[in-house]
């Protein structure tokens, strides 16, 4: 069953000061950008127009950022992982980041200096591969544990890259809290895309490297001729991504910079929520958390991320699973014309969304309330590829969670 809530934001309209972007400005984005230049195999994911769904679903414009082409791990999370390590080994060794490109980091040099390090995370597949995948390249140790319900084929895909990696039989919050337990315990680095009381730095470097994704977006659509976008659509587990790109485009943009609407799995909504009840501090959601979107079934925010989006964001949308297939099936099989873009459950869930709110007439209103329409422009980030390719099937090819038309 197609389940769609949603609410604004008044809490962008109180008064008094906001969150700081500085972490997020041009330069320092541009910074980000560039010691990810460094790593070998860098560039842009493509930027995909989809003129003909734009045309159908009654917008002026619809570019979809494909992250399934990041690095050959079919997913962004690897640009905050790679990022934060970096930032924290620099940090370790005295230097500027600037100073240490990836040969140089990965080198006989840095391991010398450094000696023996086990970073370690909580993941759903992508984030917990990227940090993996980023220590190998250290050739340096990682530990990664899973909540329960992860994809097995996620899991020999993070061992693969030579990390010791297990799924706990614990929801994604509290096996966030086994893993800095453990790390404490052992005195691994936890490298994490949320941040709490005393442990802000990894995750806001995090985001940071998460701005890369952003920054190419922009440029793609400037060096495409393309106006900015009006509407980005954005999901949020933590919310980590969806806070980056929110703060890196109000601090490029200012009062220019398009809405953002945070896009959650409803068994998992804690923004929504929170925005609803109208609380300053962040409300949690409990409990197994089962979605299929396995990358946004995280019921605690990042405090960081909390702060970023309360004081800016447009609107937030929670959405059943069925949305998520729609989103799916929709981008993996395009109108004449438009590029085919192979995307899971938790990078297809907005623009699964998008049609619904412009095609269904039980979503007039909040059509309207966010301007969509015939002058909009609207950018989405298919953040991961098929991570699960058994699900991916199930759900593209065999109909798995159908999304029945309401009207």
């Amino acid at each position: 069953m197609i389940r769609i809530s949603w609410t604004g934001n008044d809490w962008a309209r109180r008064s008094g000061p906001k969150a700081d972007l500085r972490a997020f400005a041009p330069a320092a984005i541009g910074e980000v950008r560039a010691f990810h230049a460094t790593i070998p195999g860098y560039e842009p994911t493509p930027l995909v127009g989809l003129r003909g769904l734009a045309g159908r679903l009654g917008l002026g414009g619809l570019f979809v950022k494909d992250e399934s082409y990041r690095f050959g791990l079919n997913a962004f999370k690897v640009l905050g992982g790679s990022y934060a390590i970096a930032r924290l080994l620099a940090e370790r060794l005295g230097r500027d980041l600037a100073d240490l490109p990836y040969p140089v980091l990965t080198g006989d040099g840095v391991k010398a200096a450094l000696g023996d390090v086990v970073f370690a995370t909580t993941t759903d597949g992508n984030h917990g591969r990227g940090v993996a995948w980023t220590a190998r390249m250290l050739r340096q140790k990682s530990v990664v544990y899973m909540p329960k319900g992860s994809a097995p084929f996620r899991l020999e895909k993070i061992r693969a890259e030579g990390a010791e990696a297990e799924i706990l039989d614990k929801n994604y919050d509290d096996s966030v809290r086994f893993t800095a337990e453990a790390a404490r315990k052992a005195g691994w680095i936890v490298v994490q895309d949320t941040a709490w009381e005393g442990y802000r730095d990894i995750p806001l470097w995090i985001m940071e490297g998460y701005g890369t994704m952003v920054d190419e977006a922009l440029q793609q659509l400037q060096d495409a001729g393309e106006g900015l976008p009006t509407h980005v659509f954005i999901q949020a587990g933590v919310g980590s991504l969806a806070a980056t790109v929110q703060a890196v485009l109000k601090a490029r943009l200012g009062d220019e910079a398009p809405k953002v609407i945070v896009v959650e799995a409803d068994k998992a909504a804690c923004f929504y929520k929170s925005a609803l009840a109208g609380n300053e501090a962040p409300l949690a959601v409990t409990g197994d958390l089962d979605t299929v979107m396995a990358g946004l079934a995280c019921g605690e925010p990042n405090v960081i991320a909390f702060e970023i989006l309360r004081d800016y964001a447009e609107a937030f949308v929670s959405c059943s699973d069925p949305v998520a297939a729609r989103g799916m099936r929709l981008l993996g099989n395009p109108l004449r014309g438009d590029g085919a873009i192979v995307s899971g459950e938790s990078g297809a869930v907005t623009a699964g969304l998008l049609s619904l709110i412009m095609e269904d007439p039980s979503q007039k209103k909040l059509r309207q309330a966010l301007g969509l329409g015939r002058e909009s422009s609207v950018l989405l980030f298919s953040t991961e590829g098929d991570t699960d390719p058994e699900r991916y099937r199930s759900i593209v090819w065999d109909g798995e969670f159908p999304s029945v038309r309401s009207w």
